[in-house]
């Protein structure tokens, strides 16, 4: 392989790969070496542009620590997150949809019991919410495992609060017999995605918001049923068409209802205005081996 022009390079970069043992890694690989080098030709960058590239992509990954991961927040505001998402999972209407993961999810959260505050004592309006997992016939699915989280008042999650060391704002639970689950704990608030990196970097340059509208994280995994990773916005949220994540669907928007002191059906549990939140989560069947 000598002498290569550009027009010759690619075949010959897939050449050396012909003894990759991996069908699936030899499909990759093909495919990314033709399209980053279409990509290339395309744009036809300068060399201190593409080394201007190297660089953004290396101060990414410095950027990736334990509790924050500058690649996920990438892929999420290139929309790669959820075109995979859309690729990969296919569900019928009637199934709750997908939503990114987020870089804000933790392996170490507590478990919980039913009905259990998980608001970690933090400052903020008061949220009760109630769910049910069913199946698409509408049968409870009992035992289903329910991860929680999200922000505090000020936009903030557990590892983001000054002086907090323990998990707050998230819970893992598991839904009764009857497929019910609830908990206590504040309303979440908009906040931005962090641009102190090489992410906000590029959404300054494009002009592009940091603002994430409200939500609350859940994810479900139950026995015989696809794993459901989602989201819950308000419905009058003011950030639902410009979420930096592409995260946002109509399905997932909910009435975040609020309630006067002394008014509403949890009226005996608190003495202040709060919001309380129902959702029934409807799980997709795997597939029939």
């Amino acid at each position: 392989m000598r002498d290569l022009t550009s027009d010759t390079i690619t075949e010959a970069v897939i050449s050396t790969m012909r003894d990759t043992q991996d069908p699936r890694l030899a499909e990759i690989l093909r495919s990314l070496v033709r399209h980053l080098h279409a990509f290339v030709r395309d744009v036809g960058p300068t060399e201190e542009e593409w080394a201007a590239g190297v660089a953004y992509l290396t101060r990414t990954g410095h950027m990736c620590t334990p509790t924050r991961q500058e690649f996920i927040l990438l892929s999420d505001v290139l929309g790669v997150t959820m075109l995979v998402d859309a690729l990969s999972v296919r569900r019928s209407a009637e199934a709750t949809q997908n939503s990114v993961l987020g870089p804000y999810f933790r392996e170490d959260r507590p478990r919980h019991s039913d009905a259990a505050d998980i608001s970690g004592g933090l400052p903020g309006t008061p949220l009760f919410f109630e769910g049910r997992v069913v199946d698409r016939e509408g049968t409870p699915v009992p035992g289903a495992g329910v991860d929680v989280w999200h922000s505090d008042a000020d936009g903030h999650y557990d590892m983001e609060v000054p002086g907090r060391s323990d998990p707050a704002m998230r819970a893992r639970f598991r839904t009764d017999e009857r497929g019910h689950f609830a908990f206590r704990s504040i309303r979440p608030a908009g906040y931005p995605i962090p641009g102190d990196g090489p992410v906000g970097e590029l959404m300054r340059a494009t002009g592009r918001s940091l603002m994430r509208p409200a939500h609350l994280h859940l994810l479900i995994e139950a026995t015989g049923f696809q794993r459901v990773t989602t989201m819950l916005f308000p419905s009058d949220d003011p950030y639902l068409d410009t979420d930096p994540v592409f995260g946002v669907k109509q399905s997932l928007l909910e009435s975040y209802d609020t309630y006067e002191p002394g008014t509403g059906p949890r009226r005996g549990l608190t003495d202040v205005p709060y919001t309380l939140l129902r959702r029934t989560f409807v799980l997709e069947a795997l597939p029939a081996d």
